[in-house]
């Protein structure tokens, strides 16, 4: 099955296409956080099967102090 990577930046939906088959959603995000630094600082959550596709998604681990 197609692996698709997704995010958020600034409010918008990024798809990221799957750099290689043999990497773990992990290595994934890795590859991705020199392009997209808040990756670093970010989760992996799914495996969701959507649409003929294994769904991932990388959310950004943001709080506050207070």
């Amino acid at each position: 099955m197609e692996r698709v990577f997704s995010m958020r930046r600034n409010g918008t939906g990024i798809q990221l296409p799957d750099p290689n088959p043999d990497f773990t959603p992990d290595e994934v995000m890795s590859y991705y956080s020199n392009l997209y630094p808040e990756l670093t600082t970010s989760t992996v959550h799914g495996p969701v099967f959507k649409d003929d596709a294994v769904q991932y998604e990388f959310r950004t681990v943001i709080g506050t102090k207070g």
